[in-house]
């Protein structure tokens, strides 16, 4: 299907650690959406480590400013975290907070943009449950979660020394959050979905 331009899609995820399992599977749907036409934004683990974010100032660190320009660009997002006692990390936690500053644009927070939910840990119950923390911060910044939530449990063998998936259902996964967010946009930008935003506030 054609556009005008293609889609962008900002990818972010990952843990303080450089080269974590999260980090490694947010590449995954990252190049997936870069197959299926996407023009992609990454920014993982180091670059994400942003001050606590604090409405009673307007600076912001270079890294901060990146992302929040990436987000007023992107026509989806994909975000994966790793699953810190049962809920997203705090890390990206608060560069999500850090969409408040958009709370004046036109297009206020993720509204009405798709969201690929990716969660990561040690266990299959906590996978869980940080992906329903992702989808509710998703929601509450008006955005919409991929009806598909890729789960990976990091306890079993999932990517080689590369970061390339190794484990086929872990891949499908990772690759079916990509496709599912980079088709959603790519039909709303082609003008083929009625406009669910609301607007700004």
């Amino acid at each position: 299907m054609a556009t005008s331009s293609p889609v962008r899609v900002l990818c972010i995820g990952g843990s303080t650690r450089p080269n974590s399992s999260s980090e490694k599977a947010v590449k995954v749907s990252a190049a997936a959406a870069e197959a299926g036409g996407a023009v992609v934004d990454l920014m993982v683990s180091r670059d994400l480590m942003f001050p606590i974010y604090d409405t009673e100032t307007a600076d912001r660190t270079a890294e901060a400013e990146r992302f929040v320009k990436a987000a007023r660009a992107a026509d989806a997002l994909i975000i994966a975290s790793p699953g810190y006692h049962g809920s997203m990390s705090g890390m990206l936690k608060n560069v999500l907070d850090y969409l408040e500053d958009t709370n004046k644009d036109e297009r206020v927070y993720l509204d009405g943009v798709p969201v690929g939910c990716i969660a990561v840990s040690y266990g299959w119950q906590a996978t869980v449950s940080t992906l329903q923390s992702i989808r509710t911060t998703v929601h509450a910044l008006r955005g919409w979660p991929s009806p598909f939530g890729a789960t990976i449990n990091a306890t079993e063998p999932i990517f080689d020394a590369d970061g390339a998936c190794i484990d086929d259902r872990a891949r499908f996964g990772l690759e079916t959050v990509a496709k599912q967010v980079v088709e959603f946009a790519q039909l709303r930008k082609a003008g083929l979905l009625p406009d669910v935003s609301g607007g700004s506030v």
